[in-house]
């Protein structure tokens, strides 16, 4: 399976125990609890199963969903 922008919200949802239609793509994920820890395992799993080549301060510099999906190159 492709890395897709509902994917990366499901997976940030999974992280931080919500559904996926509570995680905004939009706004600044930190302010919903993500947090370094969980930035980090996101980033192995998507390296793991996507082939991810971005590093830990590329997603802590723009912790949103929509910034993410287009800084790993997800097509909408």
């Amino acid at each position: 399976m492709a890395l897709t922008l509902d994917l990366i919200r499901a997976d940030v949802a999974d992280a931080l125990g919500e559904d996926p239609a509570d995680i905004p793509v939009d706004e600044n994920l930190l302010d919903y609890g993500l947090d370094s820890v969980r930035i980090m395992a996101l980033l192995g799993r998507w390296r793991r199963d996507h082939d991810v080549r971005a590093d830990f301060a590329d997603l802590a510099e723009r912790p949103s969903v929509e910034s993410w999906s287009a800084l790993l190159g997800v097509v909408s």
